[in-house]
């Protein structure tokens, strides 16, 4: 009998680890205070671009991420991530003071708030219920296709920004429009904010191939932000003459000041306001325990984060960031992920990076209002390629084709539509797929898992197809066994078996291994895989129903 083995997280459990809570502060500040400092260089800019390309004052977003930082530190367990602003939420943000404030950018970012802040307390009591754990039931090629598509969007505003356009000619533009209009916009930049624009993605692109060590310390967003003030001076980009382009940010002031409203919130705002509360809560907790589990899986120690806590952590964090004016936050990976690089040991290198931010922001203030608008869009840019790169749709054909296509209708859904109806294209894509693979719809919602024990082996066996839908049932029949046992699961029988099952039963049986127990995934020598990926789809060649 075959197994599925040879995942990255595998290996057995570390000897030693960080002391938690306050124990932990007193023996790893000195690591945990220097990767948090240098996190917080990496959020500096980042924070500004995000919060100015979602419609908010750009000092908000750096408000977030000290809220971030300082808040959730004493509430969460998750020892590695850090938490603050993403551009995944972008488009959401973006849209709701759009939507809610109907063209007044003041009121909708008031209004946005209000959003933000029941989607926070929505997050608490999700966290509380222990719902986290249903973020396992979205497929993860409808996911990736979700955040390619935010990818795209960025991109899609941000490239008129950095050569100049003014940003009154894009509002009311779908992201489509916006596509389209790349051309003309290039024919007519503006060439001094180009070449801050150009400067700064030169830079954002380039920076990891240098070749001298001690300039790769420099977080390259840190460096465009440097580079394009000395660029805006030489041009002076602050001369009543570059007025209507708007060249430099205005970051707004930062206070701790009540900004929230609720006013006005009736008839037809309220479907609205309720969208956005849902995508709020929804979009930014699956990003946010997404990017948990991945840096679970790169924590050295080994160490699991209590995702329903998280959740809470975050939820609360989002309640006061909402209040004070901020954006909504989550577990951002690229700083949780710079965070691991620099040698963190636990989770108050979030804490010192929200105390580095804060004193920034009491000493630069004033630096802040020298910065290009296009030294953001540079950077926005960048994130938003790496959220739909090329490679990344080479990993998606490569775990099959069948997902590329979940993954291209999700992506074209959400340029066409929004977040919620593009990936909810992708999660019916899914079914669609998999029913003409020969997946009953009996088996869709219910495997009918059976759980026996024989001496000291557990079996349990998957005589239904194990799919995205049914995987949650799988799951909990699977942690209802004690820690520490001899598991077989067997899939000999099972007619399909999806990617998502693929790839969440092989990290659960990683943590498992790690807590001491031993799991084995076996009959897969009766199944032929979609693709030569190791966790792709695969399906039953013994079954008449597949055949």
């Amino acid at each position: 009998m075959n197994s599925v083995t040879g995942h990255p997280a595998s290996g057995k459990p570390a000897l030693w680890k960080p002391a938690t809570g306050f124990k932990g502060l007193k023996e790893n500040w000195k690591q945990d205070l220097m990767s948090g400092f240098l996190v917080s260089l990496i959020a500096l800019p980042l924070s500004l671009g995000i919060a100015g390309a979602s419609n908010f004052p750009p000092i908000m977003g750096v408000m977030t991420a000290i809220v971030g930082g300082i808040l959730v530190s004493f509430l969460t367990n998750s020892e590695l991530t850090i938490k603050g602003p993403a551009a995944g939420l972008i488009v959401i943000v973006a849209g709701a003071v759009n939507e809610l404030g109907k063209g007044d950018t003041v009121l909708g970012w008031h209004l946005a708030l209000g959003a933000i802040v029941v989607a926070g307390v929505v997050q608490v009591l999700m966290g509380l219920l222990k719902l986290p754990r249903f973020a396992d039931f979205f497929p993860l090629s409808a996911v990736h296709g979700m955040l390619a598509a935010i990818g795209i969007i960025i991109m899609s505003e941000q490239i008129h920004l950095a050569v100049g356009i003014a940003p009154s000619e894009l509002k009311g533009k779908k992201p489509l429009e916006l596509l389209g209009m790349v051309p003309h916009s290039i024919l007519n930049m503006e060439y001094h904010i180009a070449i801050i624009g150009l400067v700064g993605l030169m830079i954002m692109f380039g920076w990891r191939y240098l070749s001298f060590s001690f300039l790769k310390k420099i977080p390259p967003a840190l460096m465009v932000l440097i580079v394009a003030i000395g660029l805006g001076q030489f041009f002076h980009l602050f001369e009543p003459s570059y007025a209507s382009f708007k060249p430099l940010i205005n970051p707004g002031d930062f206070s701790l000041a009540y900004h929230v409203s609720f006013a006005g919130i009736s008839g037809d705002l309220l479907p609205v306001f309720s969208k956005y509360v849902a995508m709020f809560a929804l979009v930014g907790s699956l990003e946010s325990l997404l990017t948990v589990k991945a840096i679970d899986l790169l924590d050295p120690y080994k160490r699991k984060s209590d995702l329903s806590r998280d959740v809470t952590a975050v939820g609360a964090a989002n309640v006061v960031a909402g209040i004070l004016g901020g954006l909504p936050m989550i577990s951002e990976v690229a700083r949780s992920s710079a965070n691991i690089n620099n040698g963190a040991k636990t989770r108050w290198a979030n804490l010192f990076h929200g105390i580095c931010l804060l004193i920034f922001v009491l000493l630069l203030a004033p630096v802040t209002k020298m910065v290009p608008v296009a030294a953001l869009a540079a950077m926005l840019i960048f994130v938003g390629f790496r959220l739909a790169s090329p490679s990344e749709f080479r990993h998606i054909y490569h775990i099959g084709k069948e997902q590329l296509v979940i993954f291209l209708v999700t992506i074209v859904a959400t340029l066409s539509t929004d977040l919620l109806i593009g990936i909810g294209c992708g999660i019916l894509t899914k079914l669609m797929i998999q029913l003409i693979y020969g997946v009953k719809i009996s088996h869709i919602f219910n495997p009918k898992i059976e759980v026996t024990v024989d001496k000291d082996v557990t079996f349990v066996n998957v005589p239904r197809a194990a799919v995205f839908t049914n995987y949650l049932s799988l799951k909990s029949k699977l942690e209802a066994i004690p820690k520490g046992k001899m598991v077989q699961v067997d899939f000999s029988d099972t007619p399909y078996v999806d990617h998502t099952v693929m790839e969440n039963i092989t990290r659960f049986k990683n943590d498992y291994d790690q807590r001491g127990g031993h799991m084995e995934l076996i009959g897969f020598q009766y199944h032929l895989a979609l693709s030569d990926h190791p966790l792709a789809a695969r399906r039953n060649q013994r079954q008449t129903v597949l055949s």
